[in-house]
This record gives C-alpha cells, sequence and structure tokens, in this order.
C-alpha cells in the first residue's frame, strides 16, 4: 500500500492532527476478514459485510482518509495474509499472544475476551461434563489452542475443528458435536434468540482483540495512532453500545488508550 506524496505514517499524523487529505493521497486498506464472524464481520441479509469490526476498520480508514476492500478468508488464513502481503489488515476478533507476536505486529486492543463453552440447552452444563465428549473449536483460534492444551484435564473425546461460528453451529445443533469452545462475546451474540442454544461456562483467559499487520508493518503504528484518537472521541465505546447493547466499563481496552503490544 502506498500513498501519494507522503507516507502512510505521516498521512496518519497530517489527518490525527486535523489536516485535509487530497483527493490523489487516498489509497484502499485491503482487510482480510472471516466473514460469518458474528458479531465482528458477517453478512446482513442484502449482502453487505457489517458488524463491530466492519465499523471500526471503517472509521480508522476515515481517519486515514482511504477506502476500505474486505476479503473474505477462513481465520487460520489470515496470518499468511498478512505476512505475505496479501492484505494490509488482518481483523476476526484475533487474539493478541505472545507467539502471534514473534512473526505479526498487532496495535493497540479494543476488547477484552474470554472463551466459553456453548451447548444445546439441556446438555453438559460445564467443561466437567465434557469428558468423553466431541468439543467443536474454529481452526487455529485461540479456542483451538486452548481446548488442545487442556484436553487431557477435561478428558475430551474429540476435537472437530471447524472454518467459521455457522458450520459448527449446525453441527452443534445436529448432535454431530457436543459442544463448542470460542469467544465469549461471539456466542453471547449469537444465542440470545435462539433459546435451543446457551453459553453454560465462561472460560477466562484474558484475552484481548486487536488488528493484525505483517511483522513491523509501519501501516500497523497508523492505525494506532487513529485507534488512539477514536477511543480519546468516545466512538469505540458508542460502537460496543451499538453491537452488545451496552456501555463498556472504563477499565477494559474498549476505552482505555494503551501501548502497542510488544514482546518486550
Amino acid at each position: 500500500m502506498t500513498k501519494t506524496g507522503m507516507t502512510a505514517a505521516a498521512l496518519g499524523l497530517a489527518v490525527l492532527a486535523g489536516g485535509a487529505v487530497p483527493a490523489a493521497a487516498q489509497d484502499t486498506l485491503t482487510v482480510g476478514a472471516n466473514i460469518g464472524n458474528v458479531p465482528w464481520e458477517f453478512q446482513d441479509e442484502t449482502g453487505a459485510f457489517v458488524g463491530f469490526e466492519v465499523d471500526l476498520v471503517n472509521a480508522v480508514a476515515e481517519k486515514l482518509g482511504d477506502e476500505v476492500e474486505i476479503v473474505n478468508i477462513p481465520f487460520n488464513g489470515l496470518f499468511s495474509a498478512v505476512q505475505s502481503g496479501r492484505i494490509d489488515i488482518a481483523m476476526s476478533s484475533i487474539t493478541i499472544t505472545d507467539e502471534r507476536l514473534e512473526s505479526v505486529t498487532f496495535a493497540q486492543p479494543y476488547y477484552d475476551s474470554d472463551q466459553s463453552l456453548t451447548v444445546v440447552a439441556g446438555g453438559p452444563a460445564s467443561l466437567d461434563e465434557m469428558s468423553g465428549k466431541t468439543v467443536g473449536v474454529d481452526t487455529g483460534s485461540t479456542g483451538d489452542m486452548w481446548a488442545t492444551e487442556h484436553s487431557a484435564e477435561y478428558g475430551f473425546g474429540d476435537i472437530r475443528r471447524y472454518e467459521g461460528l455457522a458450520p459448527a453451529m449446525l453441527d452443534l445443533t445436529a448432535g454431530r458435536i457436543d459442544g463448542y469452545i470460542s469467544d465469549i462475546p461471539a456466542l453471547l451474540y449469537y444465542v440470545k434468540d435462539k433459546p435451543n442454544l446457551e453459553v453454560v461456562q465462561r472460560i477466562e483467559t484474558g484475552e484481548k482483540y486487536s488488528m493484525m499487520f505483517a511483522k513491523d508493518a509501519p501501516l500497523a503504528q497508523t492505525v494506532n495512532d487513529a485507534i488512539t484518537a477514536l477511543k480519546d472521541e468516545g466512538a469505540i465505546a458508542a460502537l460496543h453500545e451499538k453491537w452488545f447493547g451496552k456501555a463498556p466499563e472504563d477499565t477494559t481496552s474498549t476505552v482505555r488508550v494503551l501501548p502497542m503490544p510488544s514482546l518486550d
């Protein structure tokens, strides 16, 4: 991604300082996302891409004077796509981890989360009742990592991997898996109008979400500065209220300006 007449970092600083963006300097941010990741990025009844992170990346792009092109990529493919330069930004409720920071760069977080166990109503009431049973996860996700790491502890009979929420929920409803481990905000949003499904346990992990970039990409700092401005304006808090129906707590990364994650 290049800018006409100034670097991306310089342009970002100019915009955040209130400067105008010349039309010739506008560019397109190519953003990879696992569409179907409700409520972060999914399609509405018209086929348009919507969601918390869709709104957020559009707000960031507006700060920078850019356009946005969203490309649908399975979650596990986002890492190679951003590292190879196929996309500029990856988003899909991606958790910041030290392991990931070895090969990619993240902007500051904007959402605090945990994992969760979702079952068919009347099914296992907790992880302690999942012994010998089949659990579903998203391929390569932190839920996948958690379930794999704790498989012996809870005695999971099998771990079945999916490319997104929708196919996993189909198999859960059909009884092909007994529980689904994934990010709690997405599942709370998904089951709120589905009485046949319930989130029965929060799995505390201390996870935080952010946008992901190629290692040491200058764009990461530019986007980080835009996120700071959006937090200061209350714009990200407003998105939380829009998508989750309540204001975020003042102690969360949705509100607080935080440093960019690093291994230092």
